[in-house]
């Protein structure tokens, strides 16, 4: 699974809001995506790195599934 949580947490180090974000040209979508771990396009990852003066695994991570973590608990 892919996790932006790095992207959180850079940001904060860096004193970054998502109001700059905004107005460096991330919109409300792609903000939207990063904050529920959606797909977003390596242009974006691109200019995050380049607002964010950082590099990818700064921004996102991969978090391995096991096959626990895909089980649903359907009893009540």
């Amino acid at each position: 699974m892919i996790s932006f949580n790095p992207l959180w947490a850079t940001m904060k180090k860096k004193e970054v809001s998502q109001y700059k974000l905004l107005k460096s040209g991330v919109d409300n979508k792609t903000l939207d995506s990063l904050k529920k771990n959606k797909n977003i396009t390596l242009l974006t990852l691109e200019k995050l790195c380049h607002i964010l003066d950082c590099l990818p695994n700064d921004i996102v991570e991969f978090i391995e599934e096991t096959p626990d973590s895909n089980i649903r608990n359907t009893f009540t």
